[in-house]
């Protein structure tokens, strides 16, 4: 697994999970915010840019993850955050490992099937994957998902790296992910965050994790869209890290 690391002298560890499409950029200002006092690790999701794999699935990139931290980190951290994509892996990881981490932030975390949606995936990309090396459309893009101008040249380079077939199978892993029951045993203390502004199905889910998860808070921050938050608030989010593990 590729990772990319901060602050690495320090003790105490936080994973963050990046978007579907995106990469550890996303976390940018976190970092600088964070990087004095923890230990950051941001893998590269599956079938991304930085990545070692294909992606294959939700659950697969979970276990990897898992297996990391076993590895590397005697399968303990502090805590552990995602966001849309990342979120649902971190959802994952906590039905597969409820004890792995002390704090969880989970960000517009899709909860719900969407077979419509789903079927429509493998079409739509099909049709507008070749615009995606256009740095209009990727504009256009990086505007209707909210994410600041500044991170184009980011954003731009990474998208074109990922491959057809790796959007199709996470995008549709995305619109198909139904919570894993063992949900309800995690033990750590978690954050859900959704934008007031999302969609209702993103809404219904941050609901229904909160419904699952015993020792959670779900918070809606009325201004924002989806993945707004860690993308273009870090102080906020930071502030939301620094009140969770006190």
């Amino acid at each position: 697994m590729v990772v990319k690391e901060f602050g690495i002298n320090n003790k105490e560890i936080i994973v963050l999970l990046h978007g579907g499409g995106l990469s550890w950029w996303n976390y940018t200002d976190e970092i600088k915010l964070l990087q004095d006092k923890f230990h950051i690790i941001i893998p590269a999701l599956d079938g991304h840019s930085d990545s070692d794999l294909d992606f294959t699935s939700i659950e697969d990139n979970a276990a990897r993850i898992i297996k990391y931290i076993d590895e590397k980190f005697n399968g303990k951290v502090l805590l552990i955050s995602g966001l849309s994509l990342g979120g649902q892996i971190l959802l994952e990881i906590l039905s597969q490992r409820n004890d792995i981490c002390k704090f969880a932030i989970i960000e517009s975390a899709l909860a719900i099937p969407m077979p419509i949606t789903q079927s429509l995936i493998k079409p739509s990309i099909k049709l507008s994957y070749g615009l995606i090396h256009k740095k209009w459309f990727s504009k256009l893009q990086m505007k209707s998902l909210k994410i600041r101008s500044d991170l184009f040249d980011n954003y731009y380079r990474d998208t074109c790296i990922i491959t057809i077939d790796n959007y199709i199978r996470f995008m549709k892993s995305n619109s198909s992910y139904r919570v894993n029951p063992n949900l309800s045993l995690c033990q750590a203390k978690v954050l859900i965050f959704v934008g007031g502004r999302e969609r209702p199905v993103m809404k219904r889910s941050a609901k229904l994790i909160r419904s699952i998860i015993p020792n959670s808070k779900m918070i809606s921050v009325k201004e924002y869209h989806h993945g707004e938050l860690s993308i273009n608030h870090a102080d906020k989010y930071v502030q939301y890290i620094t009140t969770l593990m006190k």
